[in-house]
This record gives structure tokens, sequence and C-alpha cells, in this order.
């Protein structure tokens, strides 16, 4: 749901258009390409989708605190390779080589 700013306007929120596994399958997909090089944006990306189905469900699965998964999903730091597998696999995404 759209939240308004202090001004009342509407404020634009991706996870608002992340509904759907298939929607954030094509999110992702589309990081990957665009930005095949930028863990901090593909890291953003799967925080985006994280917050899109609850970040807490996600921290659960991970086995890692729901704080820490904020600040590694963030897009401001550099995560770890092991943090990114450990959400993509709790978010049922399988990463490929091709």
């Amino acid at each position: 749901m759209a939240k308004k700013d202090q001004l009342g306007i509407e404020t634009w929120d991706v996870t608002d258009h992340l509904k759907t596994h298939e929607s954030q399958a094509a999110y992702l997909q589309a990081a990957f390409e665009d930005y095949p090089e930028d863990a901090e944006f593909i890291a953003k990306v799967l925080g985006d989708i994280a917050r899109a189905r609850s970040m807490a469900k996600v921290a659960e699965k991970t086995k890692l605190s729901r704080e820490s998964l904020y600040k590694a999903l963030s897009g401001d730091r550099d995560p770890r390779l092991s943090t990114i597998l450990k959400a993509a696999h709790a978010m049922g995404f399988k990463l490929q080589v091709v």
C-alpha cells in the first residue's frame, strides 16, 4: 500500500509491485542482466524482494537476525556471498551460471 509523504504525495515503493514469485524473479533477473558486477545493487534487489515477502520470515529461514539481513540487503555495503546465497535460497531462487 502506498504511503504518503509530508505533503500528502504518495511515495512509490517497488515492493508494491513484487507480489508474485514471477514478478520477483523477473526483477532479480533484470538486476543480474543490467548490473552483473554490482553486488550492492543485487543485494538491494534481494532486499526489496525480502521486504515484499516479509523480512522477518526470510530472516527466520536464513537463520540470520532480521536486523543483520536488513543491513546486508540494504545496498549500502558489499554483501558476503554466503548471505546472498542464503537469502536467495530462502526465497526460492536458484542462482545459476550460463
